[in-house]
């Protein structure tokens, strides 16, 4: 069973400063730590770092962990320090016992894995982002078999393309345009999953014969005009996710969230407006900011915007520049082009949509 306790452990640990770039050792960090079975690497660095999202760094530039998913359970970490004072880990002997009757190597252990699908899989679902060419070219249901709609399993639904036979497709409900909050350009359209299925027919559309789909899972209703995918492996989620910070240059904001509220907090799945497009990947952690609200001078002195009267907001911006602050983080989980979709791990306060993201 998924253990809900777990992730609410790991997101404790979040920190929501933004000068996060700096390794900060926790005051009571061990000086050595020897692995144990169920280690994560964020629970690792958690036993280190104030920041422990910031694990990459604490294994940088080491040639004795070139790769840090190969820690295995009985390992021993020493934190040392570099040249120029940074904190990094590196291997110490194994503390396991050698028997002449059992040897057991470290490679055969199970090595120790970044954050699993399994701990946010209660967070996350299958609904995917519909790109303008999807839409505009994509494949889409025609009608079934019964000639009705249906919710059901065992139906065979026709498509307006030609389908690779025994090829997995989800069939999508398309739902609102997601929008550039800059230039108002469609950047996708929300598709909420209705059904899962296989190709029995590939049809014949130069001769205007429609390719058969058998569905095996219905989750809704299925409608003529839902959009069909191919299921491929970049609609499938990794079995763990490497977190680390996202590119710096990655400037974004919420654009949507999938539950239709303006307001959510820690857990809740969330749209921002860039995706791979911009450099952004799966396990990039990002800051969500808010700048403070605007002020204007006046006769009576500082006034916010808001407050100010109207001739004050037709005729002047804010009198100054003021200042974003941080108010919690979130994972990407899931890239499109344009769009990505990302896990709310914490937040100091409500999270809106506007509301801003950017590197750490």
């Amino acid at each position: 069973m998924i253990k809900r306790s777990l992730i609410t452990l790991i997101c404790c640990f979040l920190p929501w400063s933004l000068s996060a770039d700096e390794l900060r050792l926790l005051k009571d960090a061990p000086k050595s730590y020897v692995v144990v079975k169920g280690d994560t690497l964020w629970d690792i660095s958690a036993k280190f770092l104030k920041d422990p999202w910031l694990w990459p760094k604490l294994w940088r530039v080491n040639p004795e962990i070139q790769n840090p998913h190969l820690i295995y359970p009985g390992e021993e970490l020493n934190l040392v320090y570099d040249a120029q004072g940074r904190p990094m880990l590196v291997k110490g002997k194994p503390r396991l016992k050698w028997s002449p009757k059992v040897r057991k190597s470290l490679k055969e252990q199970n090595p120790i894995e970044t954050i699993s699908l399994n701990t946010i899989a209660p967070y996350i679902n299958y609904n995917t982002v519909l790109s303008v060419a999807d839409v505009e070219q994509g494949p889409y249901v025609l009608g079934s078999e019964e000639g009705y709609k249906i919710s059901v399993d065992g139906f065979k639904l026709y498509v307006n393309q030609d389908l690779p036979v025994g090829h997995a497709v989800a069939i999508y409900d398309k739902e609102d345009e997601i929008l550039s909050p800059e230039t108002e350009e469609v950047l996708g359209y929300y598709a909420k999953i209705v059904a899962t299925g296989k190709v029995v027919r590939a049809g014949d559309m130069a001769n205007k014969v429609p390719a058969t789909v058998y569905v095996d899972n219905a989750l809704s209703d299925i409608r003529s005009g839902n959009f069909v995918k191919m299921i491929d492996e970049q609609q499938l989620f990794p079995a763990f996710f490497t977190m680390q910070p996202v590119n710096s240059s990655v400037k974004g904001t919420i654009v949507k969230a999938p539950n239709k509220v303006r307001e959510f907090g820690k857990f809740d799945v969330v749209y921002i407006d860039q995706g791979s497009n911009n450099n952004v990947m799966l396990g990039d952690i990002l800051s969500i900011t808010r700048k403070s609200p605007e002020v204007v001078e006046t006769g009576d002195g500082p006034v916010y915007i808001s407050d100010a009267s109207k001739l004050h907001r037709m005729t002047a911006d804010s009198d100054y520049n003021m200042p974003e602050e941080a108010i919690g983080k979130l994972m990407v989980f899931k890239v499109f082009e344009n769009v990505s979709m990302a896990l709310v791990l914490g937040s100091e306060k409500p999270i809106r949509l506007s509301d801003n993201v950017a590197a750490p």
